[in-house]
């Protein structure tokens, strides 16, 4: 059985939040995004990077989703502060005061995270603020963005956006529903270490997670 829990205009258009037996589901304009029936991917997304770095890691999670990403970056051992950019102010609201903020045990509340309300592309053109591990999962991968402007985050000028975001021996970390070689060969082009882990799903394609350190 499949509840509507809320239905909201979004910054990216209309926004369901739905409850399906035990888990919870978020759609953005008829197209499923993400739910809280697997997560690994999710968790390896940062777990991962957070392996690649040295010391306290200080980390962005791009696109706040469930929650998932956030709560393994809590529980790693090397991940010190964290910031959460996230443009959805009702995804922030159903993590922070919703049927979410049980998934991932009020992640949130945490001292160690800041959540910032923005358009991510946007933010890293504004920002001056440096990481040891930047860990995006704001779309369904470069061929499936949520946006069009997204799109130019996996472009080579992103990626030199991105770049200059991390600390030396920084590591950027991508999430995807589905592989995409010419991603890998940007990344090849602009990184000096690759990796490309697949994560077997119940049900069709791996998902895909891109590890990249300067």
């Amino acid at each position: 059985m499949t509840e509507v829990l809320e239905d909201v205009d979004g910054v990216c258009g209309r926004l369901l939040l739905r409850r399906v037996g035990d888990d919870f589901e978020v759609i953005a304009n008829g197209v499923f995004l993400m739910d809280t029936r697997n997560g690994e991917s999710e968790r390896l997304l940062v777990s991962v990077a957070a392996d690649m770095v040295p010391g306290k890691a200080r980390m962005l999670i791009g696109g706040l989703g469930v929650g998932y990403s956030l709560r393994a970056a809590l529980d790693h051992p090397g991940v010190g502060e964290i910031v959460v950019v996230e443009r959805e102010p009702s995804v922030i609201d159903w993590n922070r005061n919703g049927p979410l903020r049980d998934v991932h045990g009020d992640a949130l509340a945490d001292e160690r995270v800041t959540v910032v309300q923005a358009d991510l592309v946007e933010w890293l053109a504004t920002t001056d603020e440096r990481f040891d591990a930047l860990c995006l999962d704001i779309d369904n991968g470069p061929l499936w963005t949520v946006t069009n402007g997204n799109a130019s985050l996996y472009g080579p000028a992103g990626l030199v956006r991105l770049a200059t975001r991390l600390r030396p021996g920084g590591v950027l970390a991508v999430w995807s529903a589905e592989a995409s070689p010419a991603f890998t060969r940007r990344l090849r082009a602009r990184f000096n270490e690759v990796q490309v882990l697949e994560v077997p799903v119940p049900q069709g394609e791996p998902d895909v997670v891109w590890l990249a350190r300067l």
